[in-house]
């Protein structure tokens, strides 16, 4: 699908509120209603709008944490490979799951209450998943987090 200047201000705009009314999109992007809601829709069938969110404060919900763990696989078969994808997708501190290059096998992206909690899910996740080692960040400052992506 071809994307043009139009279609990029209409998901500039949902990018950062997707509850918008379509007559308040129309108006910023300079379409109708019913031609900003064609146009929503095609996004979607064409799997460009890939969902719409809510998002959370996470400190307010009483997970303030966010953690970056590196992990070593012991080794990476497909019994190991389906046991951990199982272990990671069981845990919904868990938020991303990321196969890497370079001296650990995946980063993980961790949202947790404390150090405590951490603990726990360390704990957890190497019970289930064999790990030859495990690496953890702590973040101490969000610099910029974002979901935007540039268009």
């Amino acid at each position: 699908m071809k994307i043009d200047d139009i279609d990029r201000k209409i998901l500039a705009v949902l990018q950062g509120d997707a509850t918008i009314a379509l007559d308040s999109l129309g108006e910023k992007v300079g379409l109708s209603r019913n031609a900003c809601w064609r146009r929503i829709k095609a996004l979607e069938s064409d799997g460009v709008i890939a969902g719409r969110i809510t998002l959370l404060n996470s400190e307010k919900i009483g997970y303030g944490l966010t953690v970056f763990m590196q992990v070593r696989a012991t080794r990476l078969d497909e019994d190991w490979l389906d046991g951990f994808r199982r272990a990671v997708v069981d845990n919904p501190e868990i938020l991303g799951v990321y196969r890497m290059s370079g001296d650990y096998d995946y980063l993980l992206r961790v949202q947790v209450p404390d150090v405590a909690g951490y603990d726990a899910l360390c704990r957890k996740l190497t019970s289930q998943a064999s790990l030859a080692g495990v690496s953890a960040s702590f973040v101490l400052e969000e610099v910029k987090h974002t979901t935007a992506l540039p268009l």
